[in-house]
């Protein structure tokens, strides 16, 4: 996990210490008195070079020397500390004054990404401390609401700097947890922390989630019956919601006059990769954020998967971030078992394929993205055929229809949904066990985001991409109608793409190197590095449960066919719960029960990762059920009993 301290971009409009830095390379004042001006810079919090408009500058640029390691310190505090500790902010102002006076002597030491965090750090400690939490604020919440007891990688250091008022990207892969970071702040915070999400399906499910544990939150779309939507902004202008969840599109016209009046406290952004037209996934909807911080005067917190160092700099600029601190996570998901296949050769067509793997993974939740809408509907009948419960999903679709395979996906109805990329940025499903590619992804950045929709629960997963140079020949055909600048960006990124795939070293390993991460060799979670052939495992497995399938099964889905491979069922209908395999059936099953009487996604109640800790620990009392990840008191309330009632059988 890495933290920038603070993003070092410039945020002002017109003029900004490029005015006297060029490409990081130091100008050296030439006179006292610009060096003075500067100085005061540092105090104001205004942008190096904006008071020294007149003053004659020296064009030769000096590389700075070495900053002492004070400074180091001095960033370092500045990205970690609680800015509203009266004792964090004594020693920022000691080693602030202690740089203005240096910087008299010695300006050349001063490099713009010195210049920048100590004008950061100077507008911190004008803008004063705020509300002073407990260091340990954060964390109760997190397992008193959540049920968790530590943070991952990157969490903690967002929220810590959302409640201690400042701007902050997070740049975390899907899976991380990034929706904790503003949920843990708005309750914190008190008033309301406004969320931007691009799509409808995503805030249902994330207040589904938030009424489940106990935290207040409603949305606003166009999805409301008029009445409801008064309903709700009336209690939202009553102080009533901790959380509000909006489209970008709607701060245009209802939503933005809703908040009118509203105590907004935190405004989150999520996907902010689609505010730059330099991402992979621009929405120019997203272009309607610019003003909010000016409007509300609230620190903004960006939270995106994929982000490039360029798309990273536009998202501070489009949103007028303040030296936002970054949190950059590592791109690494070791869960994520990775493996690219030519297509053609003398291997089983990738049809054939495609069924072998579902086969194998029957009774478990899975997507598969095709490049063609047609494509997705006849993978979808070839598996329903073979006895998968799947559906297609794409945007020629009507809305209504989309929204039924989407609510079936998510309450476990149907196993698979076979779909274009218009599928899965609006889920939040945590049991996605594999993810798979018929045609290869216009770009890394998609590709990454699309794998990312498996294991959110931290559970092992498979992600299987097949490509062939075909698909980017279809890309290209795609494409030939854009403007030149759009043409040459994308054929450019299916062609990293198709390298990608062609890459014979570690596959995780070239993966992050796209964003800018080093790292080892992973060992075992790529198909080069641990030598695992996926389709020869699954021709195995898929055998096993074609043998299988004529079995008599207690309480099968009409749909599927049955759970494939699962445990045998005795006349209760629930999988014998002596063995460790057993007992977490039997857990999804009562899981699935719950979630119908409660009209909620069966991963709202628990997430397999809960249930699996569960199977393998075996709690017999409340207060051994509460020391299981994902169980705090709200769900230990609604569901401990039957949950209980299971494990001492």
């Amino acid at each position: 996990m890495g933290v920038d301290a603070p993003c070092l971009y410039e945020l002002d409009g017109g003029s900004s210490s490029r005015d006297q830095f060029d490409q990081g390379s130091r100008t050296r004042p030439t006179s006292r008195t610009e060096s003075d001006t500067q100085n005061d810079s540092l105090n104001s919090g205004a942008t190096p070079g904006q008071n020294s408009r007149q003053t004659s500058v020296s064009t030769a640029p000096v590389s700075p020397a070495p900053l002492p390691p004070d400074f180091e310190r001095l960033q370092r505090s500045f990205a970690e500390d609680d800015s509203g500790d009266p004792r964090v902010r004594a020693s920022w102002q000691t080693r602030l004054q202690h740089f203005r006076n240096l910087y008299r002597t010695r300006p050349e030491l001063f490099s713009e990404v010195a210049i920048t965090t100590l004008r950061a750090i100077a507008q911190a400690l004008q803008a004063g401390p705020g509300r002073v939490f407990s260091p340990d604020a954060p964390g109760s919440v997190l397992r008193e609401l959540f049920g968790y007891n530590q943070f991952r990688p990157g969490q903690e250091q967002i929220i810590r700097a959302a409640i201690g008022g400042r701007d902050c990207v997070g740049i975390m892969p899907t899976g991380a947890g990034k929706s904790l970071t503003y949920q843990i702040p708005a309750r914190l915070l008190g008033g309301t922390t406004l969320v931007l999400s691009p799509l409808i399906s995503l805030m249902r499910d994330q207040v589904d989630s938030m009424d489940d544990i106990g935290l207040r939150a409603t949305y606003l779309n166009s999805t409301l019956e008029p009445a409801e939507r008064r309903s709700r902004i009336e209690g939202l202008r009553a102080g009533h919601w901790e959380l509000v969840y909006a489209a970008p599109e709607g701060l245009e016209a209802s939503v933005g006059y809703a908040l009118e009046g509203v105590d907004i406290r935190l405004i989150a952004v999520d996907e902010a990769h689609c505010i730059s037209h330099w991402g992979h996934d621009f929405r120019p909807s997203y272009r309607n954020l610019q003003g909010l911080k000016r409007r509300f005067k609230v620190p903004v917190l960006a939270l995106t998967a994929t982000a490039t160092e360029t798309v990273t700099r536009d998202i501070v600029t489009q949103l007028g971030m303040n030296a936002p601190l970054c949190v950059r996570g590592s791109f690494y998901r070791k869960n994520l078992h990775l493996s690219a296949i030519r297509k053609g050769g003398e291997s089983a067509s990738v049809r054939q394929s495609i069924l072998q793997l579902a086969l194998a993974r029957k009774g478990q939740s899975g997507i598969i993205y095709c490049l063609s809408r047609k494509a997705t509907e006849s993978t979808a009948e070839y598996l329903r055929e073979e006895g998968i419960a799947a559906m297609a999903y794409h945007a020629g679709m009507e809305p209504e229809e989309r929204n039924k395979v989407q609510d079936r996906f998510r309450n476990d109805d149907i196993d698979v949904v076979v779909a274009t990329v218009a599928f899965g940025m609006g889920i939040d499903k945590s049991n996605v066990r594999y993810v798979i590619h018929r045609d290869m992804p216009r770009s890394i950045e998609g590709y990454y985001q699309e794998i990312g929709r498996a294991g959110r629960d931290g559970m092992n997963s498979d992600c299987i991409l097949f490509y062939s140079w075909a698909d980017v020949a279809s890309y290209d055909r795609m494409a030939e109608d854009g403007d030149k600048a759009n043409v040459a960006r994308m054929r450019a990124q299916v062609r990293e793409m198709f390298e990608l795939a062609e890459h014979t070293g570690c596959r995780q390993q070239e993966l992050v190197s796209h964003f800018g991460e080093t790292i080892a060799a992973c060992g075992s979670a790529c198909a080069i590095c641990s030598g695992r052939d996926v389709l020869v495992e699954s021709r195995h497995t898929a055998s096993v449960v074609r043998k299988r399938k004529k079995d008599d099964r207690v309480h099968q889905r009409p749909t599927d066919g049955g759970d494939g491979g699962a445990p045998a069922l005795p006349s209760d209908g629930m999988p014998s719960t002596h063995d460790e395999e057993g007992l977490f059936e039997a857990l999804k099953q009562l899981r699935r029960r719950l979630a119908a009487q409660r009209k909620l996604p069966a991963y709202v109640v628990f997430n397999d990762a809960t249930l699996n800790e569960m199977a393998s620990r075996r709690p017999m009392t409340e207060d051994a059920l509460m020391e299981i990840s994902g169980v705090g008191p709200k769900k230990l309330s609604l569901y401990g009993g039957a949950f209980l009632d299971l494990l001492r059988r």
